[in-house]
């Protein structure tokens, strides 16, 4: 069944069939369900080309990822993937992946938008200042950014609140006791995420009065490695943490075999809190001991980026759609008061 014979069936216009397939706003809820209903019971399925010409769209999303990231390396990205194209797929709607250099980046983001391959743009990982930002409203072409970003203009965006889950982590600690508390983290001089987490963490130890020691702030890679060298470090101080906070699950693994090669117990000797995306391969509650984290699934934000940037390409005049979400503390065994020494 093609287009035509779908209007004809349902007594409508071609033109009203296709906006009600393809979401626009002005078609009525009632008549958008009949379509619909109409579709998937006759089985209709649009020919991508023919839905190009009837709706000036691509039907085509669109990621651009530089090659020195490796981001489809890295577990926290690919969940957001997921997330991403499980959406759009549901919508019939492509993904398009696109790698370049990252001296080539700003040309590649204009060659796209010029050459019309795609509706929209999903923007992840942003920097403090991040130019991508700043030329696609230039450009006038529908995004959505996962995170923030330094800028003087409205932009849409999803992020969840790090300041606060750090801040909320690290007031737990001192509620337990704990003074000396290590923060493992993303370098804040480049990632807004990492700048947000640590600017959380201050406003704790501030709040309570407690002195920062620069000794107790590490960054770099989130990965197991770095979570295991910079735990080794922190506790070959003379004054060593009681309590260490990561900025992911990874890093939390590498700082657990850390803590338990020296012989302390978690959540005894040393308490130990990550950021937790709810990665399906590495579960937070199935650790030894069961891991203290802040949770906020990234999946979850995948999906939630592509209902966000389906909706700016469907309405692109609208005001931008800017969310911030909560972010739950979950208390577990890997976290204690602080040990008498």
């Amino acid at each position: 069944m093609n287009l035509r014979e779908l209007a004809e069936h349902l007594c409508l216009s071609q033109t009203t069939v296709s906006r009600a397939l393809n979401g626009y706003p002005e078609v009525r809820e009632a008549t958008r369900l009949r379509v619909q209903t109409a579709a998937v019971e006759l089985g209709y399925s649009a020919n991508a080309s023919a839905r190009r010409l009837a709706t000036g769209r691509a039907g085509t999303i669109g990621l651009l990822l530089t090659a020195d990231q490796n981001l489809l390396l890295d577990p926290h990205f690919v969940e957001f993937l997921a997330g991403v194209g499980e959406h759009l797929g549901s919508k019939d709607i492509d993904l398009l992946i696109s790698v370049t250099k990252r001296d080539g980046e700003r040309e590649a983001y204009r060659r796209i938008v010029r050459d019309g391959r795609v509706d929209g743009i999903i923007l992840s990982s942003p920097r403090l200042q991040d130019h991508r930002v700043e030329d696609l409203l230039d450009l006038k072409f529908p995004f959505v950014l996962h995170g923030r970003s330094e800028s003087n203009s409205p932009y849409p965006f999803l992020d969840i609140d790090n300041e606060g889950a750090f801040a909320k982590a690290t007031g737990f600690l001192l509620d337990l006791g704990h003074r000396r508390i290590a923060l493992m983290n993303y370098s804040p001089n480049a990632m807004m995420f990492a700048r947000h987490r640590e600017l959380g963490y201050r406003q704790a130890l501030s709040e309570r009065d407690v002195t920062i020691d620069p000794d107790l702030l590490c960054d770099g890679d989130m990965n197991e490695e770095n979570g295991f060298s910079f735990t080794q470090s922190l506790l070959d101080l003379p004054n060593p943490p009681t309590a260490i906070l990561c900025s992911s699950t990874l890093m939390a693994l590498g700082a657990s075999r850390a803590i338990v090669s020296r012989g302390s117990i978690i959540g005894t000797d040393v308490s130990l809190i990550a950021h937790d995306d709810v990665l399906p391969f590495l579960k937070a509650e199935q650790m030894h001991p069961a891991l203290t984290t802040t949770r906020s699934s990234i999946r979850q934000a995948g999906t939630e980026i592509s209902k966000m940037m389906l909706q700016h390409v469907r309405m692109p005049h609208a005001p931008p759609q800017q969310t911030i979400w909560p972010v739950e503390l979950v208390v577990r065994e890997s976290t204690g008061p602080v040990p008498t020494r």
